[in-house]
């Protein structure tokens, strides 16, 4: 389920919408579990009677009733789908969680008794109040930290970042000099954390973590900030450290050289058939990762994970 935006293009079209028969429905409650209640709905008088004309926008929050009739002998208009980050996403994300703690848990592993009748509610009660009690004790004490963490990793990795040409990114990596510029990924999701133990420094990814030292911090700061620089405005280190540094972003394909081929600019596999010499990575450094979030490569700065 998802909030809609209309968007009124050409001719007209008159749009007819009723109160939901259930407030903010989840995907797996669609409105057809409902129908009779929706008819029911229908029958009554709508919250919104309209017409919309070219210019016009409609906002319809998930789950309310609507239809619409084209006027006349042309009528268009674009829907644009928005789905909203729930609180029911942020109960799957806890209760992820707790299925991932309370494997630790000898009692929740154990077999249950030789004889129950599973086809028999009653035989096997306790052993499930148990289980459920159980449960209950771990989800108090889910850090609510690394649920809205788990929320954030599940929410980011919903949006595909810019595709990316390896080979062209890899021969422009290879090639990196001050000059260079760097640009962040389209549509990639990143945040920049403290590390733990204050020696390393986090940068989240879309779905993926990767690790630097935290003397590199003003310099992805500065990324992050300005979303495109040259390698030598990478603040806060020498120069063998920007280029090392650079090059780690574009090949876990975090950053972008920007002049470099793009997937479609011609050539194999984006690379333009007068692609610049590599440099002291040579032909076999390794490509940024095709598609995903980012790449799990590392050189001196660190790793990825």
């Amino acid at each position: 389920m998802h909030d809609v935006f209309v968007l009124q293009v050409a001719g007209e079209k008159h749009w007819t919408i009723h109160e939901p028969v259930l407030p903010d429905p989840l995907r797996t409650q669609p409105w057809t579990d409902r129908s009779a209640a929706v008819a029911a709905a229908a029958e009554r008088a709508p919250v919104i009677d309209a017409v919309l004309r070219p210019g016009d926008a409609l906002y319809l929050p998930r789950g309310y009733l609507h239809s619409a009739v084209a006027l006349g002998q042309t009528s268009a208009h674009l829907t644009i789908g928005v789905h909203p980050v729930t609180r029911w996403a942020a109960a799957e994300s806890a209760l992820d969680l707790v299925r991932v703690l309370a494997a630790d848990d000898r009692e929740l592993r154990r077999s249950l008794p030789l004889g129950l009748d599973l086809a028999d509610p009653a035989s096997v009660r306790d052993e499930v109040r148990a289980v459920v009690a159980a449960l209950g004790d771990w989800l108090d004490r889910v850090d609510p930290d690394e649920v809205a963490d788990r929320l954030r990793s599940r929410t980011w990795a919903q949006v595909r970042p810019e595709p990316v040409a390896p080979l062209a990114q890899a021969t422009a990596a290879a090639a990196l000099t001050p000059d260079s510029v760097l640009r962040l990924r389209r549509r990639l999701r990143v945040a920049l954390r403290d590390g733990d133990g204050g020696d390393r420094v986090v940068l989240l990814g879309g779905r993926r973590r990767h690790e630097f030292p935290a003397a590199t911090r003003p310099a992805l700061a500065a990324l992050l900030s300005a979303g495109e620089l040259k390698v030598a405005d990478l603040a806060g280190l020498d120069p063998d450290d920007r280029l090392t540094l650079a090059r780690r972003l574009v090949t876990e394909s975090i950053a972008l050289v920007a002049d470099a081929a793009s997937p479609g600019s011609g050539g194999v596999d984006g690379v333009p058939a007068t692609a610049p010499e590599p440099g002291p990575g040579g032909p076999g450094a390794p490509a940024p990762d095709a598609g995903g979030d980012d790449g799990e490569r590392a050189d001196a700065l660190g790793t990825g994970s």
